[in-house]
């Protein structure tokens, strides 16, 4: 089975320092086997998105990462929403659907640091929010937390109702990292452990039948809540275990579960232990917390080592267990499975079970590393019922990669709306698709035309919670003032000023995103033109197509041959809109640089 083929950013920075010409050559990263491919035809692919139209109505053709994907769910195969925090520049916080054929912004509103989704019916789903910033900081000067905080709830193509309350209070809400619906008229969100002196995990509660949202907090165990699914009626969800964790009753196994029953069935809360997930010597908080996933027949529970082992405790391994109502819970993978670790020094970041099928894709990253590392390929694996992994495949593919595709990061995210069709959202915010479909061709259901999944939604009402600003005085009545007739005292004119034409581009940035890929990432004052170049000495040897931008920062992604690498770039621009000027200042001189060199790079703006 395929590796992963790991990059290192230390190692691309030094290229770049030494010059990119003393690392043309072999590429480091061999290419892997051709790609999975099951019986169905499916194969992993990269499925590319494209920035939304920009203000002045041009479309850019290059393609973009989204940022940090909090969470990807589909309620059928052509109706999927995905959250995400943006990536800084070109994408903002918001919320992404699918349609059958493409991606498409779908609100503007409501993104998230580390959002959730949760679907309630066709038309209707919750997301688990950043609140709106504003809220006064603490005595102490703290701001108020504002991540992951509040909700959202969408219907019918607008939001209907947003919810948060004040900060710094008894009542606040924590941040919440899970979020599922057993219906429409239930559905629960949960996070964070409660604030001390309290024992006990944060939860909210949406009522359909009083239409009230409440808290109703797991009280005996302050667990964070990672993750939720629906299953049979009901709901289960997973916590992370930690020594320090305040808890009423002490237990050698804490129950990694609980199960969440619908509403009018009590108790309302079960905990869940006894599964089979740890090995000899192996303590339950050398695990992590278990990813969820459900199909019709059975629950899907899934996690790796931790990034630290606890003191005394054995390290712990993949574990993939599966529950059904025959048989009850049986680990796949893992210490009793009777076979060797097939992940050694990854964990579990998501699984996903295929619908009326017999196997679930799971999404590994390194579990020793702290940060995300962009240069990092993405891992995913299918585990079949009765155990077996049939598949370990690293992403982009072979073929890919040998089409000049570099690394998109790590895994992150993984859902799968039928069987043969699933999703992979990377830690850079890149978009993986297992299907058998060809590029460009629409789903087996068609394309999703509901005018709820279709328009761009801005607006996010007030927050439900939170009191309503009100003025601390009356406005001044100035009904009955007198208008002066006199005129304005005439004013002394201002001395005039020596004034400078701003530069077209600023904040030029070059680095190797694959060894023959580069990526130049710049800022544009004013709509322009622009076209980038690598020159051999004189000679070309590589161009990007001519393209129209709007202002603000853009990136541009040059594919190079290391038969015939380049000694400089060439950044080919013309402003299509005055350049605003600034006044000189005669202090510090005014040098506007016409050229730029980075990282072993000579290069021309002009």
């Amino acid at each position: 089975m395929p590796r992963r083929r790991r990059g290192s950013g230390l190692t691309l920075v030094l290229c770049l320092l030494a010059g990119l010409l003393a690392c043309a050559g072999p590429s480091a990263r061999a290419a892997a086997a051709t790609g999975y491919e099951d019986e169905g035809g499916a194969s992993w692919r990269l499925e590319p998105l494209t920035p939304p139209e920009l203000p002045d109505g041009e479309h850019s053709s290059t393609p973009i990462g989204l940022g940090h994907v909090g969470d990807i769910e589909f309620f059928r195969p052509n109706r999927g929403v995905l959250i995400t925090a943006g990536n800084g520049s070109t994408i903002k916080p918001s919320i992404w659907a699918f349609d059958g054929l493409h991606w498409h912004e779908l609100s503007a509103v409501c993104g998230a640091t580390d959002g959730r989704i949760a679907w309630a019916g066709p038309e209707e789903f919750w997301t688990i929010s950043d609140e709106r910033p504003g809220q006064a900081a603490d005595s102490h000067g703290d701001p108020a937390p504002t991540a992951d905080d509040t909700l959202c709830r969408f219907s019918g193509g607008s939001v209907t109702a947003s919810y948060a309350v004040p900060a710094f209070q008894a009542t606040s809400y924590q941040a919440m990292h899970a979020a599922a619906c057993i219906s429409a008229a239930d559905c629960w969100f949960a996070g964070n452990a409660l604030p001390e002196p309290q024992v006990g995990s944060f939860h909210l509660h949406w009522n359909g039948h009083s239409g009230t949202l409440e808290e109703d907090a797991y009280e005996g165990e302050g667990r964070p809540v990672e993750d939720m699914t629906s299953f049979a009626g009901a709901l289960y969800e997973s916590v992370q275990i930690s020594s320090s964790d305040p808890v009423v009753e002490h237990l050698a196994e804490p129950p990694p579960l609980h199960l969440i029953n619908p509403i009018g069935v009590s108790p309302t809360f079960e905990p869940l232990g006894g599964l089979p997930l740890y090995g000899a010597g192996e303590f339950p908080e050398s695990l992590a917390a278990l990813q969820l996933s459900a199909d019709s027949e059975s629950l899907w529970a899934a996690a790796g080592p931790r990034r630290e082992t606890p003191e005394g405790s054995e390290p712990a391994t993949v574990t993939v267990d599966r529950y059904t109502a025959a048989e009850g819970w049986q680990q796949l993978l893992g210490p009793s499975a009777g076979a060797p670790d097939p992940f050694p020094g990854e964990t579990v970041r998501s699984i996903a079970a295929e619908p009326r099928g017999e196997a679930a894709w799971v999404a590994l990253a390194p579990s020793a590393e702290q940060g995300v590392d962009p240069s990092a390929d993405a891992l995913v694996a299918r585990v079949a019922a009765d155990g077996t992994v049939s598949d370990e495949q690293t992403l982009p593919s072979a073929t890919e990669v040998a089409e000049g595709v570099g690394p998109k990061g790590a895994a992150a995210k993984v859902s799968c709306p039928a069987v043969h069709e699933c999703w992979l959202v990377t830690t850079e915010g890149w978009i993986f698709r297992l299907t058998s479909l060809a590029p460009g061709a629409t789903t087996a259901e068609g394309r999703d035309t509901d005018p709820a999944f279709d328009g761009l939604i801005t607006y996010r009402p007030p927050d439900t919670g939170l009191p309503a600003e009100i003025p601390d005085a009356p406005p001044v009545d100035d009904s009955g003032a007198e208008v002066s007739e006199q005129p304005p005292a005439s004013e002394a004119p201002a001395p005039t000023q020596l004034r400078e034409t701003v530069a077209l581009i600023s904040k030029v940035k070059v680095r190797l995103v694959h060894r023959t890929t580069l990526e130049l990432r710049f800022h544009l004052t004013v709509r322009a033109r622009v076209r980038l170049l690598a020159r051999l000495h004189s000679a070309t040897v590589s161009a990007t197509p001519s393209y129209v931008l709007s202002a603000g920062f853009h990136t541009l992604l040059l594919h190079l041959q290391t038969s015939r690498w380049p000694t400089k770039l060439d950044l080919q621009t013309h402003a299509l809109a005055p350049l605003p000027t600034v006044p000189v200042n005669v202090n510090s001189g005014s040098a506007i640089t016409a050229s730029v060199t980075h990282a072993g790079i000579g290069g021309r703006v002009g």
